[in-house]
């Protein structure tokens, strides 16, 4: 058996600078997504919401139409619900509650360029067990993207989440999903795993972009997908928190793409410790 060889995008500085106008974006739009989360919103409320302002700013959104194993995805965003990890369909039905959490999920296209990021936030009060899942989730998050270093692997990666997470307690995290190269399309290689070896897998070089995104269980790692083709829930029924940049690798370190407040002290505050 062949294996199919990796195809990975390399953008010039000029590319990446159109990439972060499209970031921008969808960091905007989650910021205007999470203000308006609280009991009694549907996740189609808020899907609403980021369609209006990604389009009414230049924008295309990412996810409509993305193909699926039955049905193309028809929304803006994903909004994922407590056991729901990633990729559930907002529904006019579906009401928060206070104590849920939901991940939200949002991509756009600006100009042909992709950005893609997501967010855990809590509905009103959460205990702090679950708490404690969103910081350890988020911080998994930067850990990642501060090891997205010219030079560094895949695995460099994949470890520096898996090892923070493991330090935290005893949280599950999610396998069969991850990070991807993101560019002219949203989902590119290499696939970028949540776990990793140091060391092991492709060399990240100036030029590369990726969307790292841990998804962390507050139980058990395993997962489920539902009858819709879409919806991935943990295996035991327990909270689940996503959270996922656009990064940019350069040569003098990491650019956060999708983030409002430029990362660049945090990540280097990370990798000088």
């Amino acid at each position: 058996m062949f294996r199919r060889k990796m195809r990975v995008q390399v953008k010039s500085p000029e590319q990446i600078e159109l990439m972060r106008v499209a970031g921008r974006l969808v960091g905007e739009t989650l910021a205007l997504v999470s203000a308006a989360v609280k009991p009694g919103v549907s996740t189609k409320d808020l899907d609403r919401l980021a369609e209006e302002n990604i389009r009414s700013n230049g924008g295309i959104p990412s996810f409509i139409g993305v193909p699926g194993p039955i049905t193309p995805f028809p929304a803006t965003l994903c909004t994922s619900v407590n056991e729901e990890i990633v990729h559930c369909i907002p529904r006019d039905d579906k009401i928060l509650r206070d104590g849920d959490i939901i991940s939200i999920d949002c991509g756009a296209i600006v100009d042909g360029w992709h950005g893609d990021a997501a967010i855990t936030v809590p509905v009103g009060e959460v205990t702090p067990s679950v708490q404690k899942l969103l910081d350890v989730t988020e911080e998994s998050l930067w850990r990642g993207m501060a090891a997205c270093l010219v030079g560094a692997t895949l695995g460099d990666i994949g470890h520096a989440i898996e090892s923070y997470v493991r330090s935290q307690g005893r949280f599950g995290i999610v396998e069969g999903y991850g990070g991807h190269g993101i560019g002219t399309e949203m989902h590119m290689d290499p696939f970028i795993a949540n776990v990793g070896q140091p060391g092991r897998g492709m060399k990240v070089g100036p030029g590369m972009v990726f969307a790292i995104e841990p998804m962390v269980n507050l139980g058990k790692p395993g997962t489920d997908e539902l009858e819709d083709g879409w919806t991935v829930v943990t295996e035991d029924g327990k909270y689940s928190a996503h959270f996922e940049h656009t990064v940019a690798i350069t040569e003098s370190g990491p650019q956060v793409l999708t983030a409002l407040e430029d990362g660049t002290a945090r990540i280097a505050k990370l990798n000088a410790s």
